[in-house]
């Protein structure tokens, strides 16, 4: 029988061959290693980071006070720029940028200039530049600059708060990022894919709205700016309070500054606000608050008497009355109505020093307010073991003791409204961007710190005080104003300076119904005058007035929301 023979066609290793290519393109094309199709995608296709609006933030009549605007932004891709092109941006980008982009730079991206005025934005463009685009992005908007101000606070140029409001409810207004898709068209254009709302994870803008009336701290802001500033003072600050609720109507400091001006930003004593960051010794505007302790603890009885000399020497120390006067015998009513020093240090030192010291910290001082705000400072009080000599006495006169504005303004108001400690809150409401409310401030009863007989004699006090004491010329015929003034020395390396003071106010309005309590400091005033009810008495009479003429306006169908 004869062999087979057997023979190996070339053509089977064509075919073998053809075979595995078409395999390998078909793994390939159809189910590519997921990092190489991650890279072919990023060339074509990108997910770009877009920070929407950042919350707004409102009064309580619905009045915007901030908000995020669109404002233009510009970059070069370096491999389409020409270093030439760099001198026609001279005066419109910082000097930094220009010399770096003077030369060849690698990569495709650099920042030119971020968030600019429209008038600058229309220059750049108008250059019409090979490699310089413009972008979009967002930047804080303040539409009433220095109104209220302190209070609002400022972002960063990410939109980032970084004080006041901004700051504490950063969390609250910050909406979070979404994306837009783009794909890289031929010549190297780029086209967003959808619009840039259908993948924002935040479509609503949260909100804060603020207890603060806007209109009532337009006033208040007006004419405590002509006060500090004619009288040549170094700070001040006001607070208009609903004493019923303690819901701030009104919060302002000066020096003021613009939050659209960044430029402004940098002075730091600026930014401080003087009501809740700023401690000073307060004077006789504390005085009510003492008196009010001490008539509680049965220091003093509203039917004694007092012989009040022009200067009282107690241990090593002398207690003068502002007028270097002795003022002779005086009721208890009559040592806060002429606001005698002699006779408060009389019951000052009557006081045991351990339960004035807590007496005074379940009143708030030397503690922290709970208002939403950040930056608040607690004051200075002297442990019990410091109260030695004079100590008793100079704290009964606002002296030897240091406190914030709103600290002093909460007090008092529980004089006003009954007796009872409410924590101050400026805060209405919050939402987050759902719609959801995180946060509704309210009225909250701290502790009740006076008898309503105590608050309802101290009243009648304030208000003889403004009839025929040293608050006379904050007298007006509009509403019936009760009042205290103040007027304390500022220590210095442990001593009293002369010739440097902090003139105060306080009152509430109206008399028999209060609805407004408010507390006006003029910090060392140099136009000669210092004396509170000198200095800050006729200020306080302009506001009040002021607030009337408001109050007729809606009265009347045409005021504004």
């Amino acid at each position: 029988m004869a062999s087979r023979r057997y023979f190996f066609s070339p053509w089977l290793f064509f075919v073998a061959l053809f075979g595995f290519v078409i395999w390998k393109l078909v793994e390939y094309h159809c189910f590519p290693d997921p990092r190489v199709l991650s890279q072919a995608q990023n060339q074509y296709w990108s997910r770009t980071p877009v920070k929407y609006d950042r919350g707004f933030i409102q009064d309580n009549k619905g009045n915007i006070l901030a908000l995020s605007v669109s404002a233009p932004s510009f970059s070069i891709n370096p491999k389409r720029w020409s270093p030439s092109d760099a001198s026609a941006l001279k005066g419109l980008i910082p000097e930094s940028v220009l010399k770096k982009i003077s030369e060849p730079l690698e990569g495709s991206y650099a920042s030119l200039v971020r968030i600019v005025s429209p008038e600058t934005a229309q220059k750049i463009r108008m250059l019409n530049l090979k490699g310089l685009y413009e972008e979009k992005e967002k930047k804080r908007e303040y539409p009433n600059g220095t109104l209220l101000s302190h209070v609002l606070g400022f972002c960063d140029i990410d939109g980032n708060g970084q004080a006041g409001i901004e700051l504490a409810w950063d969390s609250t207004l910050y909406n979070s990022q979404g994306y837009k898709v783009m794909i890289r068209q031929s010549g190297g254009r780029s086209l967003v894919i959808g619009g840039q709302e259908a993948y924002n994870r935040g479509a609503n803008i949260s909100s804060i709205t603020l207890t603060v009336d806007v209109r009532i701290q337009y006033i208040i802001e007006k004419y405590l700016n002509e006060a500090a500033s004619g009288h040549k003072a170094k700070w001040g600050a006001a607070i208009c309070m609903n004493p019923g609720t303690g819901a701030v109507l009104s919060m302002a400091s000066w020096p003021t500054f613009n939050p659209n001006n960044r430029e402004e930003l940098v002075n730091s004593q600026n930014i401080i606000n003087n009501a809740t960051g700023r401690a000073y010794e307060p004077g006789s505007t504390f005085k009510p608050v003492f008196m009010g302790i001490a008539l509680e603890s049965g220091l003093v009885r509203t039917n004694e008497t007092f012989n009040c000399p022009a200067r009282l020497k107690i241990a090593d120390k002398d207690i003068s009355e502002a007028y270097q006067k002795a003022m002779g015998n005086l009721s208890t009513a009559d040592v806060l109505i002429k606001s005698s020093n002699v006779g408060m240090a009389q019951i000052g030192i009557r006081a045991k020093p351990l339960d004035m010291y807590r007496t005074l910290l379940d009143w708030g001082f030397a503690k922290l307010s709970e208002i939403e705000l950040r930056g608040t400072e607690k004051g200075i009080l002297a442990s019990p073991g410091e109260w030695r000599g004079v100590v008793p006495a100079n704290i009964s006169i606002g002296q030897g003791l240091a406190m914030t504005p709103l600290q002093l303004i909460t007090a008092v108001a529980a004089i006003v409204n009954g007796g009872k400690l409410l924590s101050p809150y400026i805060v209405q409401d919050a939402q987050d961007s759902s719609g959801n409310t995180v946060y509704r401030g309210s009225k909250n009863v701290i502790r009740e710190v006076l008898t309503p007989e105590t608050s309802q004699w101290l009243r009648k006090v304030m208000r003889d005080t403004v009839l025929s004491g040293t608050g006379r010329q904050a007298n007006t015929s509009v509403t019936e104003i009760a009042a205290k003034t103040g007027t304390a020395q500022v220590a210095e390396k442990g001593t009293y300076s002369k010739g440097r003071y902090v003139s105060s106010f306080v009152g509430f309005w109206p008399y028999s119904d209060p609805q407004y309590l408010m507390l006006i400091v003029i910090g060392e005033p140099g136009g000669g005058k210092y004396y509170g009810g000198d200095v800050v008495g006729p200020v306080f009479k302009k506001i009040v007035e002021g607030m009337a003429d408001l109050e007729v306006f809606e009265s009347s169908g045409e005021g504004i929301s």
